[in-house]
């Protein structure tokens, strides 16, 4: 499913237009961005967490020249599915 296949069942489930539903998702999308961008935690009881995590330093290797190389510290966003969209998948 793709953004356009949500939005039209977002539409069906909800009975709104699809450019209603558009604006709905692209308003909850962007809400979670500017959370996560703040350094907040965004949890949706039943579904999951997303959050943002350091990723520390570490040391790499370029495959082409096997050179080792330093990748820089980084953050990285990540999800943790809630024990409601577990049980309803398995």
């Amino acid at each position: 499913m793709n953004k356009t296949d949500l939005i039209s069942a977002i539409a069906a489930k909800s009975g709104m237009s699809k450019k209603s539903s558009e604006i709905a998702l692209n308003a909850v999308i962007e809400s979670i961005q500017d959370a996560l961008k703040a350094g907040e935690k965004v949890t949706l009881v039943g579904f999951g967490t997303f959050e943002v995590r350091k990723r520390a330093e570490r040391k790499g290797r370029n495959p082409q020249t096997k050179e080792i190389i330093t990748i820089p510290a980084s953050f990285a966003p990540v999800f943790k599915a809630g024990k409601g969209l577990k049980e309803k998948v398995n």
